[in-house]
């Protein structure tokens, strides 16, 4: 009984082990190796890293991609311009999900529901299609243009599309429900006898608020905050569709050097920098939860 329980465990826990080995770190260290090769003209187009000499191998690791990318100002900017985006937009989505979320939190039980899948609803639909259908509203003979023509606000179109503010508005939609649903998980798990006891010991909604639920629901704020960060930086689809054509982000980047360029060293690259500069928020949340547990016990 207990070698099948053992056993039972062992393939409980290496389903998703063997999910990561395949799906993630295998692919990793074959991007790991392309960024330490040259591009050629050849199939694979990249150099390999090992060379056989006089019938022994050589290790030929070549940092020229790497030193490429911190020298061009393009991918610089690029990576700037990609951490800004997702740092305005992660601050957008929690100054909008986190009401959102302490509102649903503290509704009726039998609403709660109904509200939760409003919250889902747009995940039934096409994400291509809903950041299409931004394109509709924001251009210059868009709706919103168009209304604010005729209720006389505007006399000529504000340029909203191909703007940061179009990009900001299309991720925040896009992501604002990963913001949600982990800051609504933590705040429902709240004990609401501890706002009860700071009333009674005369703090007022907000000082309670700041002093008992703020602090309480940090972990849900730091998760949410990584949901929407993590993607947001390589965000592909919204900044192409809806954003600057002199500002690209790095997901931009990384795609016209795999698929335009043919320079795969140098995607490579940029890819192991991109996890790199995301690995470290994902620590940070990691010691946060590491700390609460040890608090609780």
């Amino acid at each position: 009984m207990r070698l099948t329980t053992a056993s039972g465990r062992r393939l409980v826990a290496g389903i998703p082990i063997l999910w990561l080995l395949v799906l993630f770190l295998i692919p990793f260290i074959i991007v790991f190796r392309i960024s330490f090769s040259e591009v050629r003209l050849a199939i694979p187009p990249y150099t390999p890293l090992l060379t056989w000499r006089h019938g022994s191998p050589v290790l030929q690791l070549h940092w020229s991609a790497y030193r490429f990318l911190f020298t061009d100002p393009l991918y610089v900017s690029s990576y700037l311009y990609s951490l800004k985006v997702a740092a305005v937009s992660t601050l957008c989505c929690l100054g909008l999900g986190y009401p959102m979320a302490y509102a649903i939190a503290r509704s009726h039980a039998a609403v709660r529901p109904v509200l939760l899948m409003l919250i889902v609803l747009p995940f039934w639909t096409s994400f291509l299609l809903r950041v299409y259908a931004w394109i509709g509203l924001l251009k210059n003979n868009g709706v919103i243009n168009n209304v604010l023509m005729y209720l006389g606000v505007i006399h000529h179109p504000l340029a909203l599309l191909q703007t940061d503010f179009a990009v900001y508005i299309g991720i925040v939609y896009s992501y604002l429900p990963f913001m949600i649903l982990p800051l609504y998980a933590n705040l429902e798990k709240h004990d609401g006898t501890l706002l009860e006891a700071a009333a009674d010991l005369g703090a007022r909604p907000l000082r309670a608020f700041v002093r008992v639920t703020l602090p309480q629901s940090l972990a849900g704020i730091v998760a949410g905050s990584l949901l929407v960060f993590i993607p947001a930086v390589g965000e592909y689809v919204i900044p192409t569709l809806l954003g600057r054509t002199d500002q690209i982000m790095i997901g931009r980047v990384l795609s016209d050097e795999f698929f335009e360029n043919r320079d795969w060293p140098v995607a490579s690259a940029v890819a192991i920098v991109i996890l790199l500069l995301l690995v470290v928020p994902i620590m940070l949340f990691q010691r946060l939860e590491r700390r609460e547990l040890e608090a609780a016990k």
